[in-house]
């Protein structure tokens, strides 16, 4: 691909991504991806094969960069322990941004009833990954339950993204913090 195609791709792909953000996959037709990203619908289609493609690839590459701004500023943390309970402080600074409006892969999925409909697919493996995250960072503790440890951050990550979106708090990352301190004091060695 050259430079112009990528660029075009690149800007189709933004602004898709942007548009589910806001409103919903439902809510971004053709139309409005034509109008809101200047891209002619003939080089939309050259690019993807229909609306759940351009939304899919869209999910993806979202994905992707979140997931890598998520564990770089989590693992600004020394210890294990420090990274963990860092992922809830970087949770409240995204809470806190401009323009939070809840997890995107939660969102969509809500949108779609069939399990098996690609965009549920990648929310399940973004989930998947923040899972993955949080075994890894588990499994550096001197713990011998790493698996359920990793899993019941996962719930407190997911429930404090949910009551900050819904419920307009972005202390819900300050509580699932303390929760995530006690879980970790009461998995160390010696209790």
């Amino acid at each position: 691909m050259n430079k112009k195609t990528n660029d075009t791709r690149e800007k189709i792909l933004t602004t898709a991504e942007q548009l589910i953000y806001q409103n919903g996959i439902h809510a971004m037709g053709m139309d409005l991806l034509v109008k809101t990203s200047g891209v002619a619908r003939k080089s939309i289609y050259r690019h993807f094969a229909n609306k759940e493609d351009v939304a899919s690839a869209a999910l993806c590459e979202r994905d992707e960069r979140w997931m890598e701004w998520f564990r770089t500023e989590s693992d600004k943390g020394k210890t294990p322990q420090e990274r963990i309970l860092n992922m809830f402080s970087v949770l409240k600074s995204w809470f806190e941004s401009d323009g939070f409006r809840g997890c995107a892969f939660i969102n969509t999925a809500g949108e779609v009833g069939d399990p098996d409909d690609p965009v549920r697919q990648i929310a399940k493996m973004h989930k998947q990954k923040l899972l993955d995250y949080a075994l890894e960072l588990s499994g550096q503790l001197n713990n011998e339950r790493p698996e359920i440890l990793a899993r019941q951050l996962l719930i407190l990550l997911e429930g404090a993204i949910t009551m900050a979106y819904v419920m307009g708090d972005s202390s819900a990352a300050d509580n699932a913090q303390e929760m995530a301190k006690l879980m970790l004091e009461q998995t160390s060695p010696g209790n």
